[in-house]
């Protein structure tokens, strides 16, 4: 292995545009987030079946899944404002974060499966979304780090591709555990199938190995300026108040592109969260007609576990396209602009939820996870693409956490207030929930066509 030492800047040109890097240095400082992913889909994918195994009423659901954006709105801006003011000769700036992060979140996916209540379930994913969120939100920053503006799009449509990779294995994981090894889908003591506890513990393996190879074989700029950290400093202050300071001054002068993009991010994610709330239960109850609480190994109970691996198999293909489809997006944006791209995309992704629940054969739910694919791949990588160029470089990882909120706040709302809506108004009707996540979706197409801004039109390759 050669030795890690820190890019370098080597001409005065190159201080204001980053030279170009090649395929498998951008492969490499996108790898871990392949772990990251891998961990991240276990949650989604299995956690409200998990809360349901549990003895979890559907209305009860959101508020459960309160954790991860809590942790999200309070974890990502400030592991980026101290990860700006980070530098090691060594480990370089984002890097410390992601092997702690990844260490962390390991050990609680060994943690997870074992939960024998509810409240243990919910109180274990608290911590497991703040160590996730340690490890994730640097890698926003480490791609507008170390590539400048031309490869950028191709550095977050390649770390699209690692996150399809990921959740398309760790979706179809469950069932291929049973079918190829013989593990057993019978539930241990706490009530969770067994299958599904040794996926996790399979995640996070995953997870510690794919981050560590990212911060083994990965390298950053060192600061240009000897004294940038005193400069810092001096404009916000030092500690915990510099930190509330800086946070603060950066959201009320957001950049007018953080804006735009904002409202779409806040349309967006809400529809994702209604897919993961309710996908996966909904096909288990409403296309395959198992009950979670049934006796262990009686029909309706094969029949729920059932339903929830083949809800996991739809998504990993979901996962599989977005692996593929990520591929082509410089194509796309070389063709269409990255709005346009984004807004076709997030259109097909709305179409593909809204048809979940008009048909009747479950084989057609990989055509309409298929569809959410596409939309998928240009959420992970469109938007923070848009934005990347139109941040203060010094501040690149201060303002990916604070452009986080506008993922995480709808999603506390929908943690909030949703389960009330599901009893009141929609009958505990799953399906329902999901038809509503699309036409979320399509609207947020509509609002990026119209109020996004994107000057560039070229090939980013």
């Amino acid at each position: 292995m050669e030795p890690i030492t820190p890019l370098t800047l080597e001409t005065e040109e190159a201080i204001n545009v980053k030279p170009r890097v090649n395929f498998w240095q951008i492969w490499n400082m996108c790898f871990g987030f392949f772990g990251i992913q891998f961990g991240w889909t276990l949650q989604m994918n299995n956690m409200s079946v998990i809360y349901e195994y549990l003895g979890a009423k559907p209305e009860a659901i959101p508020g459960l899944w309160l954790a991860a954006p809590m942790t999200g709105l309070i974890v990502q801006p400030i592991i980026g404002y101290l990860s700006d003011r980070t530098w090691h000769p060594r480990w370089g700036r984002r890097r410390p974060y992601f092997l702690v992060g990844a260490i962390l979140s390991s050990l609680a996916l060994f943690i997870m499966p074992n939960s024998p209540t509810v409240w243990i379930a919910a109180g274990t994913l608290w911590i497991l979304d703040s160590c996730i969120n340690i490890s994730m939100e640097p890698f926003r920053a480490f791609v507008a780090d170390n590539l400048n503006d031309k490869q950028r799009a191709f550095g977050y449509a390649m770390q699209s591709m690692f996150i399809g990779a990921a959740s398309c294995i760790a979706g179809f994981l469950p069932g291929v555990l049973v079918n190829w090894f013989h593990i057993s889908r019978d539930k241990v003591a706490g009530g969770i199938p067994q299958n599904i506890m040794w996926s996790f513990y399979i995640g996070g393996i995953m997870f510690l190995g794919a981050v560590l190879y990212t911060v083994l074989r990965s390298r950053e700029y060192p600061p240009r300026d000897p004294d940038w950290k005193k400069k810092l400093d001096a404009q916000h202050g030092s500690g915990l108040g510099g930190a509330v300071k800086e946070i603060t001054h950066s959201i009320m002068n957001m950049p007018q592109q953080m804006k735009r993009l904002a409202l779409v991010q806040f349309l967006t994610w809400p529809g994702l969260f209604l897919m993961w709330f309710y996908y996966t239960p909904s096909v288990a109850q409403d296309f395959f007609r198992g009950d979670p609480l049934a006796a262990n190994q009686t029909t309706s109970n094969i029949l729920y576990t059932k339903g929830v691996e083949h809800a996991g198999a739809t998504s990993a293909v979901l996962n599989l396209v977005t692996c593929i489809f990520s591929f082509s997006l410089p194509f796309w944006v070389g063709k269409f602009g990255r709005k346009m791209t984004h807004t076709f995309c997030l259109l097909i992704g709305g179409l593909g939820l809204v048809s979940v629940s008009f048909v009747s054969d479950p084989a057609m739910l990989y055509l309409s996870m298929s569809m959410v694919g596409i939309a998928w791949a240009s959420i992970l990588s469109m938007p923070y693409s848009m934005l990347a160029g139109h941040l203060p470089e010094n501040k690149i990882g201060i303002y990916m956490g604070i452009f986080n909120f506008f993922i995480v706040l709808p999603e506390i709302i929908a943690s909030l207030f949703f389960g009330k809506i599901m009893e009141h108004y929609l009958g505990n009707d799953r399906l329902l929930a999901v038809q509503i996540g699309g036409w979320l979706l399509i609207l947020a197409g509509f609002i990026c066509a119209v109020i996004v801004r994107d000057k560039m039109k070229e090939d980013l390759l």
